[in-house]
């Protein structure tokens, strides 16, 4: 009986592994664009890397680029945030592989954005 644990045992492990490795894939420039209910339209660029469980890097804004503070990740999503202007912009991510989806907040306002690997 001990064998079908020790093969669901390495089954779960790979696919552990496996998703852990999918993420890592994140490391890299991503760009997009916000698009805002009133119309407006801002070019999105993040240059991510991953450290462990932790997303650090950049986000470029008006005023140049800015670090990415209080990088999480789980799975294949994570969460982090990026100070503008003394403003904390709130960011919820999804990763797919080849786009990552992610929800940007800044209090009461949330738009979503698609970002795909810049080349």
């Amino acid at each position: 009986m001990k064998t079908p644990k020790i093969i669901f045992t390495a089954l779960l492990m790979c696919c552990f592994f496996t998703g852990f490795a999918t993420i890592e894939s994140l490391t890299g420039k991503w760009t997009g664009l916000l698009k805002t209910d009133q119309g407006d339209e801002y070019p999105l660029l993040y240059n991510f890397k991953i450290e462990g469980n932790e997303l650090t890097g950049t986000a470029k804004t008006p005023t140049g680029d800015m670090p990415i503070n209080d990088g999480k990740i789980t799975g294949n999503t994570f969460t982090f945030n990026v100070i503008v202007n003394k403003m904390e912009i709130d960011h919820t991510g999804r990763f797919y592989g080849d786009s990552v989806g992610v929800d940007i907040s800044l209090g009461d306002i949330k738009s979503h954005a698609t970002l795909v690997r810049k080349p």
